[in-house]
């Protein structure tokens, strides 16, 4: 097995709360706030989603679109489904069948043909891995069908040129976690969504996720996944939890408290959406919020098309929003809620 912790030893925040909301909510004891925030975009998220929080055990907040858009109901999580795909990862680093450390071309040599040898299962899932690609690119390779994983991860070797070294820069993309994908794959000798409905969908009682390809492509480990609100919140939970779930250890307490730890803070930021400008970055989440010792407090995955999940580890809560319809024209509400909920939930770091 192989971990390494990286703590950022300074107090960061992401998201100052909105001056609309400042006063109204500094004396908020329940979620009106948030129903007021969902209320004032209600056009941009339409009749499909659902917001909930879950808190000890317990759904403390629900908020629905139309009857029919239930908390149960299947929506595509897109880029939220990197969270799993990382955790997915670590149950086979806590086997010690994988290490992060390990480069990917131990396990795909094409890697190394096209002068990619140095990337690492680390640089896949933390944005590092140098390899170049731009919008365009990326929604190109989504419109393209693969009938594999293994196709699809083959056009990262041979077709896209290495940047700059693994490990010296971020820049936000989906071809790391379909390369780690990929090489679980391979270990395995499974496909991607059979791992991960064996390793964490049946475990976390998640009945309405999956992240096979229902039309006949290939699984798709950073953009392909499908999940409910009800189903999300056990993830959340389980990390919660320190990877326990239901009585039973899905991640080691190690596997969690790697995915929560900041990695790369140190280095330059090439590219980020602007709604994650400043954030610090784990494996597969976003890290918004740390304590006055560095460690995490507030971890999201989002969409950026509507669709987030989060967790406070300090109020020991998790939220998600989700969409029927993921679309571009969405403005993330994410920030918004992470400040509403929180202070509707109350407490905090000390």
């Amino acid at each position: 097995m192989s971990y390494k912790v990286k703590l950022t030893c300074r107090r960061f925040s992401l998201f100052i709360l909105p001056l609309l909301f400042c006063l109204s909510v500094l004396a908020q004891s329940n979620f009106d706030a948030v129903d007021q925030l969902i209320k004032q975009n209600q056009k941009e998220l339409g009749q499909g989603y659902a917001v909930l929080v879950w808190k000890d055990g317990k759904v403390i907040y629900q908020k629905l679109g139309y009857p029919d858009f239930t908390p149960k109901t299947q929506a595509p999580i897109a880029a939220a489904g990197d969270w799993m795909t990382a955790a997915l990862v670590m149950t086979f680093v806590d086997e010690g069948k994988l290490s992060l450390e390990d480069k990917v071309t131990k396990y795909i040599p094409l890697f190394g043909k096209y002068m990619k040898g140095y990337i690492t299962i680390r640089n896949c899932l933390t944005n590092t891995t140098g390899i170049k690609t731009d919008e365009s690119v990326e929604k190109a390779l989504q419109k393209t069908k693969y009938e594999t994983l293994e196709d699809l991860v083959a056009t990262y070797a041979n077709k896209h040129d290495i940047a700059t070294n693994p490990g010296t820069e971020f820049f936000y993309s989906n071809l790391g976690p379909n390369i780690a994908g990929r090489v679980l794959e391979i270990i395995s000798k499974k496909s991607f969504g059979r791992l991960m409905m064996d390793r964490i969908i049946r475990p976390l009682k998640m009945k309405a996720t999956s992240f096979v390809n229902e039309e006949g492509g290939a699984d798709n480990p950073s953009n392909g996944g499908r999940s409910s609100a009800n189903d999300y919140l056990n993830f959340l939970a389980m990390l919660l939890n320190k990877g326990m779930f239901d009585g039973k250890r899905v991640l080691s307490e190690k596997a969690v408290e790697e995915l929560e730890t900041s990695q790369f803070t140190s280095l330059p930021v090439k590219f980020v959406p602007k709604e994650l400008q400043g954030a610090h970055f784990g494996l597969g989440a976003y890290i918004t919020d740390a304590n006055a010792a560095g460690a995490s407090n507030i971890l999201v995955a989002p969409d950026l098309q509507g669709t987030a999940a989060w967790i406070d580890k300090c109020r020991n809560y998790g939220a998600i929003i989700i969409v029927e319809k993921p679309e571009e024209d969405k403005k993330p509400l994410f920030q918004n809620l992470i400040n509403l909920v929180g202070a509707a939930v109350g407490g905090g770091c000390q």
